[in-house]
């Protein structure tokens, strides 16, 4: 096979890559048909819309997704793989969609025993292997943060954190977001909001303290949100920093939300070093297509 489709299918978004035999991008293309937006299952549907020009004959290539579409509520159910694994492990497991014409496989999701019990991912791995698994300490930002360790060459063990999920959900339906307004980011209050993270009172009190630096401090509105954000990106890098140690972190993402936990970890003394999610999860595609033989090199 001289190309490749592959598809980082979340729950919101499908990224979609056209990669040629030797790795080279040919075309990427981004669509709001995540698992949420796909009309009656119809995920066949869905990927002939964003790909299905590049399926055509005579090229007629192999495709690999990840994500959420290999999910119970995805086109097809690819089961956890345990930790540690490694590229090959991933490669080995992967999973046909039930497609009557395209050879499409999905990658399974890993799971591991952590500190606080079992623990998941899906499309996080593809990222890790595309940034090469090199061991140290990974970090994944969003609205579910990852935090995983590479070993050997093998994800060893991670830790989920819904830093960006409890973000939302404080910002718009609790008693905080009457204080708040959407505006640009404030590094000086998301500093400040981080600095309160390290005081004594945990999370719960500190969340309040949103309100009580509005009410007494001088938060303005505006500043509030990043105020916000640096209390619950505090806490989850202290909780990080308990579980792994880290001495550096490689940030695996984008945009504001890299640089925010760049000044987190700068804040906190941890070097740090940032790889391009989507950069990441194109490579982890193709390398795990090549591991599995879907793609000759």
């Amino acid at each position: 096979m001289t190309r490749l489709v592959a598809l980082d299918w979340g729950t919101t978004n499908i990224r979609a890559f056209h990669i040629a035999a030797d790795g080279t991008l040919l075309d990427r293309r981004e669509k709001p048909l995540g698992l949420q937006s796909v009309k009656n299952a119809n995920f066949a549907g869905a990927f002939r819309d964003i790909a299905g020009d590049w399926m055509a004959a005579p090229a007629r290539p192999r495709a690999l997704l990840c994500g959420m579409v290999g999910s119970a509520q995805g086109w097809i159910e690819a089961p956890y793989t345990a930790c540690p694994a490694a590229t090959g492990d991933l490669a080995a497991a992967l999973v046909a969609a039930p497609d009557a014409h395209y050879d499409i496989r999905v990658i399974p999701g890993l799971r591991c025993q952590g500190a606080g019990g079992p623990d998941v991912m899906r499309g996080e791995e593809t990222q890790l292997v595309g940034a090469g698994l090199g061991d140290g300490v990974y970090c994944l930002p969003g609205t579910h943060s990852k935090w995983a360790v590479v070993e050997g060459g093998r994800i060893a063990r991670f830790a989920t954190f819904m830093t960006g999920e409890l973000f939302a959900t404080a910002r718009k339906h609790t008693i905080l977001g009457r204080s708040m307004v959407d505006a640009q980011h404030d590094p000086a209050a998301f500093a400040q909001g981080y600095v309160r993270s390290t005081a004594a009172g945990g999370l719960l009190n500190h969340l309040f303290a949103v309100r009580t630096a509005s009410l007494l401090e001088g938060l303005q509105p505006q500043a509030a949100p990043s105020f916000l954000s640096g209390v619950l990106i505090g806490h989850e890098l202290a909780e990080a920093r308990k579980l792994f140690d880290p001495k550096r972190v490689v940030v695996i993402g984008a945009g504001l939300l890299v640089q925010n936990y760049a000044v987190a970890l700068a804040i906190a003394g941890i070097e740090a070093a940032a790889v391009n999610g989507e950069h990441a999860a194109a490579a982890g595609l193709y390398a795990i297509a090549s591991a599995a033989g879907l793609i000759a090199r």
